[in-house]
């Protein structure tokens, strides 16, 4: 079993903060796994008709296990999850609780109560810099199969087959248990054309009339997707200039793997490894920084910058992501960008590079660097 001693850590910091944590993420991402690594715990699945019987009575079943790390997987699947975790929070707190699922707490049907202010939120994303380096693989691969380990490390020829039953069990187990949406062929539709179209310009009456349903299906579809984790919106920063585009979002698919698929491409092509790396830089910052805002920048007509992070009390970071530092070009995006909104530091993401190089480009000094150099001035 391979360690994944970043989120293992996250979970430790996370139980610092609450006695209850939510470890959510899609489908295979890994949180069972993740949970059965830590050291000590109780682990119990709430598919089980025995387990869900158990948890009838809560007051018994933490009185039984007070003091420990308990795993409750699944736990939406309980009569009344709700209140088994309120009760190990409030009359239980020296037991350490992790309960999974794939949507967030709130959205998640059987839950009554979100447990505001008694649980700590924490998203498991698909493999980010340090899983790629603890299951000893090529970031290429990581970028082609995708960040969920099961197909991560599985047959190359088996992935394609192995991604169609994930989306059948998406639909079952998330779509149908949590949401009750009747549509199929119009939901899946809906999924892989955001997949295919994975960060570009999200025109609403585009997809409804590809998918044969309304704009207000579209947009209620779309709120699934970003509940369950299958979608990130990223939304245009903007001060309301007339030139800028201020509404309309972009929108990425979750995993690197799938938007590979969705798309239909076969034999890996440099300007695909460069959307890839993109979707890869985004989900870097998500792992990292849960809480940061992610937005883009583009005029009307003109360049476009990839990404502009917000930080509270602090001027925007300006991104450009690059898959090969020698083809950055003059980053025309970022340059714009920067003669509207001169005050923030200005990063080129790159692949190929390990540590940081500052270039002057006209009066603004840029700096090229690689994950970690994101990693860093982010942390600052």
């Amino acid at each position: 079993m391979v360690q994944r001693d970043y989120w293992i850590e996250r979970i430790r910091r996370a139980w610092e903060r609450r006695s209850v944590v939510w470890l959510h993420g899609v489908r295979r991402v890994g949180k069972t796994t993740l949970c059965k690594s830590l050291p000590g715990v109780d682990y119990f699945d709430c598919d089980l008709p025995s387990v869900r019987e158990r948890l009838r009575d809560p007051e018994t079943f933490w009185g039984d296990l007070r003091g420990r790390s308990v795993v409750l997987d699944e736990v939406h699947q309980a009569f009344d999850p709700a209140l088994v975790l309120k009760i190990a929070a409030d009359h239980f707190p020296e037991t350490k609780v992790i309960a999974t699922g794939s949507s967030t707490l709130a959205a998640t049907a059987r839950f009554s109560d979100s447990l505001t202010g008694r649980k700590a939120d924490l998203l498991l994303t698909p493999m980010m810099s340090e899983d790629v380096g603890a299951f000893r693989g090529s970031l290429e691969q990581r970028l082609w199969r995708g960040g969920l380990p099961p197909f991560y490390l599985g047959e190359p020829a088996d992935n394609d087959a192995d991604m169609n039953e994930w989306m059948s069990a998406y639909w079952a187990r998330d779509i149908q248990e949590l949401f009750r949406i009747q549509q199929r062929t119009a939901f899946v539709r809906f999924v892989e054309l955001v997949l295919a179209r994975s960060g570009g310009l999200f025109e609403a009456t585009t997809f409804a009339a590809a998918c044969e349903v309304s704009r207000t299906t579209i947009a209620n579809y779309l709120d699934v997707l970003q509940i369950t984790g299958v979608a990130t919106v990223v939304r245009p920063y903007s001060m309301r200039r007339t030139s800028e585009i201020v509404t309309a979002p972009k929108v990425y698919g979750f995993d690197t793997g799938f938007v590979r698929w969705a798309s239909g491409w076969r034999d890996p092509r440099p300007e695909d490894y460069g959307v890839l790396w993109e979707h890869y830089v985004i989900n870097e910052i998500q792992a990292r920084f849960p809480d940061l805002e992610l937005r883009y920048w583009r005029r009307k007509k003109g360049p476009e910058l990839d990404l502009v992070l917000l930080r509270r009390g602090l001027p925007p970071v300006a991104v450009e992501c690059k898959w090969r530092s020698a083809n950055a070009g003059n980053l025309a995006g970022l340059r714009a960008f920067r003669g509207a909104y001169p005050d923030g530091p200005d990063l080129a993401v790159c692949a190929d590079l390990a540590g940081t190089q500052s270039k002057r480009m006209g009066d603004r000094v840029v700096t090229f660097t690689g994950i970690e150099g994101l990693v860093e001035t982010l942390s600052e």
